[in-house]
This record gives structure tokens, sequence and C-alpha cells, in this order.
């Protein structure tokens, strides 16, 4: 089945009362004029975004509100944990929001998106810095979605701890398996003193990604690519060189946390882990020395593969100012939004040379091979469409990965009630030509 992402817009900031986050993506060629009646009227925003983006939207929005004084603008947040549940119930509860971000697949089935192909007509929008993302972030060829930043994977790695093992760093270039005999290698210690080779977050991603390396989907009739990926996670388990699935949930292990803490040699995260490693610093609570190297890939499969999950500013189809709106999604996910997103070491949705070097940076902040982020060959996590995410990532892959993890049933086993259950729970609500043989 193709794949296909799709993007969403969020963003709003109330002068004063400032608390929330989201990211940057771009547009630009702003053609659309505002009556001298609106420009006297002061309109007043609200949009949710990812907690791990608020400082970032506040940046960009100072600049916007210079050329938009009339728009006000107030983000807020909801703890990263609960921030779709919480959010999907407050928008079918009606409440007043006119911006949101997130990824955009959570958001399908709700029928609350506006669609914006209208307002980039109307705007005149430049849509070219977005690449190819544009057209594969499309639902039905609607645009509903603008990405301000995509999630790319990387392996960050803790420099002192392989100093200090005398360990040579992880090489740009590693297949799983090398991943795995490296972690191995520089494991040591028991109980609080144990530095781990690498930490595995709990999250179904860090196994099927694997498969998704290859070019497979994990809506695909035949899931057996994602066999490895889950036994490979168990046997490093195993092994003792990463943390087990059951003492990360019981001790709600976290990866950002982990990391930090100094005991873990390699973490395996997305792009927005170099914000979080930045801020840390700035805050002085690590001291270590730290770099990335792409992802560890299958055999066969390119060096710097990596999944990629566009991130989105949307507009809520019952907002009362749907232009205004509009107005702060292009300004956050175009040139001058993508600008303050890639500074703070945010992958932008849209890119060009200058934004490469912006987000590239002068060389001064870690991690020293950022350049690796925006050299990668990407393939979508998973296909933009209504209940993938809600259904088979957050549920259906979850669930059942989690009974292998536990010992509840084998690799095996796992994989077979996964493709049982993408017929039953998904594609016979949502994808008839599946069921129909189409892949």
């Amino acid at each position: 089945m193709k794949k296909s992402l799709k993007l969403g817009v969020t963003g709003t900031l109330l002068m004063g009362l400032l608390a929330g986050c989201g990211s940057a993506g771009t547009t630009t060629g702003d053609k659309s004029t505002t009556s001298p009646e609106a420009k006297a009227t002061q309109v007043n925003l609200k949009a949710t975004v990812l907690p791990d983006d608020l400082e970032t939207f506040k940046a960009a929005y100072a600049e916007f509100s210079k050329e938009n004084p009339n728009i006000g603008v107030q983000f807020e947040t909801i703890p990263q944990a609960q921030y779709y549940e919480k959010l999907r119930m407050q928008l079918s509860s009606g409440e007043n929001m006119d911006l949101f971000g997130g990824t955009m697949d959570v958001f399908l089935d709700t029928g609350i998106l506006e669609p914006l192909d209208d307002y980039v007509k109307k705007a005149n929008v430049d849509v070219s810095g977005f690449g190819p993302l544009y057209d594969a972030l499309k639902v039905n060829d609607k645009v509903y979605g603008l990405p301000y930043r995509k999630s790319n994977w990387m392996l960050f790695y803790n420099k002192t701890l392989f100093d200090q093992a005398g360990v040579a760093y992880p090489k740009a270039d590693m297949t799983w398996n090398d991943f795995r005999d490296l972690a191995k290698k520089i494991t040591k210690g028991e109980g609080t003193n144990k530095v781990y080779g690498a930490f595995v977050h709990p999250w179904a991603q860090t196994w099927y990604m694997q498969g998704v390396q290859t070019g497979a989907s994990i809506i695909d009739k035949d899931l057996s690519v994602f066999k490895k990926g889950l036994q490979f996670r168990m046997d490093m388990e195993k092994d003792g060189s990463i943390m087990g699935w059951a003492e990360q949930i019981t001790t709600s292990a976290h990866y950002n946390a982990a990391f930090q803490k100094g005991n873990i040699a390699m973490n395996l995260i997305g792009d927005w882990h170099v914000a979080q490693l930045r801020q840390a610093e700035t805050e002085k609570k690590i001291s270590f020395d730290w770099d990335v190297v792409p992802v560890p890939h299958p055999d066969g499969v390119a060096a710097n593969t990596s999944l990629a999950t566009p991130v989105s500013l949307m507009v809520n189809k019952n907002s009362k100012h749907k232009e205004e709106a509009f107005k702060v999604v292009q300004f956050m996910t175009g040139v001058k939004g993508a600008k303050q997103f890639a500074a703070k070491g945010f992958l932008t949705g849209y890119i060009n040379d200058d934004i490469r070097k912006t987000y590239i940076g002068d060389g001064s902040l870690k991690p020293k091979n950022i350049h690796y982020f925006v050299e990668q060959k990407e393939y979508p996590e998973y296909p933009l469409l209504p209940g993938v995410k809600n259904i088979l990532v957050n549920s259906v892959y979850k669930q059942e990965g989690e009974m292998a993890l536990t010992g509840a049933q084998t690799v095996d086993q796992a994989i077979q009630k996964i493709g049982q259950r993408v017929a039953s729970e998904w594609a016979d609500k949502y994808a008839k030509d599946y069921k129909a043989g189409k892949k």
C-alpha cells in the first residue's frame, strides 16, 4: 500500500499568557492582503502544541507579531503522555481552539480538520520548500495541515562513557548486529552502578523500525519482515545490554532522563532529543560529551536510512478566525518559522540551503555530526491513513509486541496476531481495498 504522510499546523500565543509548545515548518510567498477594518480588529487565537515545541513557538511568535500585531496567540500544551488522547477529547467536546499541532493522522477520523487548499492558493504560498513532502502528506488529494517539523531517528551516544571504557565510538555505517555487539562490549557493572550499552524505549517503533527501513509498511499483507526487529529487542534484553521492557514500565524509565543520568552509552531516539540535550547542557544538568551517528540498518539497506514522521500545524474547522489561524500556520511552517526551529535543533518540514545551514550551525553546539540528519534517506514511519496511528501503532502493535516481550507469546504468534488484527480492526473499517488484495 502506498505510503503517505500528512502534516498539520499548530501554533498560537496570547500576549502575556504563554504556555505550550510546537514546532516550525515552512511556507513563503504570502500575497494576500488584509482590509483596513481587519487590521484594526484585534483577534485572539488559541493553540495547543506539543510540550517540546513550546519555547520555539514563543520565539517564532515574537517575530510573527511584528508583522501581524492584530493577531494574538495563546499557546497551551498538554503533558506528552496524554497529549493526543486529551487533545482529541477537547476537540470533540467543542472546546474553543483555533490551532493545534501534532501528527495529523491522529485526527483524520475526527472530522475536525479544516482543508487548507483554498487558503494555500489564496495566499500564494510557496510550497516548493516542502519538496515531495507536500504532496505525500495529502489525504484524498486534500491538504489538512502543513509540516513545521519532522521527526527522524538517530543514534545518540555518550562519548565520555566510550572514552572511559577505551571503546571506539559507534560508526556511521553499522548493521543492527554491529550495534548489538557494541552494546554488549560497553555494558558493565550491576545494580544502580550498571552502565547499559544502549537504551531502547518501549515504543513499538523501536522494533518495527527495522522492517520499515527495508521499505515495508506496517499495514502490508506480509508482515514477516517485522519478526527480526521484535526478536532483536528480546535478544538485547537477554544480553543484559539494554534495560528490560518490564523494568522500563515498572520504573517509568524515559529515554531522556535515562540518557541524561549518564549511564547509558547509546540512545536510539528521534531528532527532538537534540533540543532536549542542549537544554540540559544550558541548565547544567549534564556534563558528559555526546554526539550522534545514523541509526543501525538491516543487512542490504544503505547506511543512514531512517524513519520519518512529519509534525503538522492544523486549523480547527470550527474556528471563528480561520483566515487569521492560517496566517499563523503559514508563518510557522514557512521560512521564518523554520529558521527558528532549525536554530533550536529541530528538523523542519520546509528546508532550503539557508535553513539547512542554520540547522547544522557553526559547529559551536553539539552534536558535532548533526549533518547526518539532513543527509538521511527517509521512509514514512507508517502510512498517514485514518486509524493507523490510533488503532495499529498505539494498540495492535503495542499490545501484541508487549505480549511477546513479557513471554506471553512467541514472536511468530505476535506477528501472526498483528496481521489478523490489522485486517479485522483496521482494514474492515478504513481500508476495503486492503482486504480486496491491494497492498
